[in-house]
């Protein structure tokens, strides 16, 4: 069972101590940093925290505050991570590797915890913070390192749709998101791939026939349970990250594979062959362990529950 988002709040300790309280949450739930506030003495601040499968999802809502990361912090830090920020309702500003980039409200930028930084919030705060693993992040960044405090403007293209995953995708939804973490992380990884300033265009000439080697893959071992964007990756001898921008242009990897399973699903269970074979078995032979979770993908994908489907489409056959 999953567990429920983890939460700090400056409303449990007195006003005089809720800046120290803030700095102490800030260094327990991300890492060693330092924040001051032209607002110590009337200083509100919440923070929930929920892991989701590699990356952890943050929301924080805080006063007007000064976030710094420096050379001591990093040395105190045992861990590192990259982190994703979205500042939903005011402007703000970052600064890392000489760059100060001013920031609109929907716009993200990416922060490596690595190097110093410094978060400059003065209408105060109200964002989402995604954790990334170094390895993780790495393999979706086009420019890598160098993709550091660089604007995401968040008002059109892929921007606007890492935007919408950003704002959807709080703690309390992480903590029960009703699809595989594994592809929810796949989806965060191909947008920020997309969004990122100088991302090359998703319709490279290699796209194509990776995406119609995928589709034909997909094909033939779509009744494995379990598999995976990486699987398929891994028998074409592509990068994952490049396999799903292969798919970015049209319908998701993810979207491709449901959709050939229950196409399979519905020809196996309109055919008379196949009369005698349970719903859960063929569920089985389309990629779905769990019976359950076949029937509401394939009532999701025909308005109708796979044993319906059957008996209409039986009974038509004559």
């Amino acid at each position: 069972m999953q567990a429920l988002p983890r939460q700090w709040s400056t409303d449990v300790v007195p006003g005089s101590q809720r800046l120290d309280y803030w700095v102490g949450a800030v260094c327990e739930a991300f890492l060693e940093m330092d924040v001051t506030s032209s607002r110590r003495e009337a200083f509100n601040a919440r923070l929930v925290h929920q892991p989701l499968g590699p990356i952890a999802v943050n929301r924080v809502q805080a006063s007007a505050q000064d976030v710094y990361r420096t050379h001591s912090a990093i040395g105190r830090s045992r861990d590192n991570f990259y982190y994703l920020i979205s500042q939903f309702d005011s402007p703000w500003s970052v600064v890392q590797r000489g760059r100060e980039t001013a920031l609109a409200a929907g716009d993200a930028v990416l922060v490596d915890s690595r190097e110093r930084y410094e978060f400059h919030f003065r209408e105060g705060v109200h964002c989402a913070s995604l954790q990334l693993p170094i390895a993780w992040a790495e393999r979706w960044l086009p420019g890598g390192p160098d993709s550091v405090a660089r604007r995401i403007a968040g008002d059109a293209g892929w921007g606007l749709a890492l935007r919408g995953l950003l704002a959807n995708l709080s703690p309390e939804f992480a903590a029960a998101p009703g699809l595989p973490p594994a592809l929810l992380v796949d989806q965060l990884g191909v947008l920020l791939s997309l969004a990122m300033p100088g991302a090359a265009p998703p319709d490279d000439p290699r796209g194509a026939d990776i995406r119609r080697r995928a589709m034909d893959l997909l094909a033939q071992r779509l009744g494995e349970p379990g598999l995976v964007a990486q699987d398929v990756a891994d028998a074409l001898g592509v990068s994952l990250r490049s396999l799903h921008r292969a798919f970015a242009s049209g319908e998701s990897f993810a979207r491709s594979l449901r959709r050939l399973r229950m196409e399979e699903a519905a020809r196996l269970l309109a055919s008379r062959r196949f009369a005698r074979t349970s719903s859960a078995e063929i569920g089985r032979r389309c990629g779905y362990l769990d019976a359950s979770h076949f029937v509401r993908h394939f009532r999701a994908e025909h308005s109708i529950t796979p044993s319906r489907y059957r008996r209409l489409a039986l009974d038509g056959c004559g």
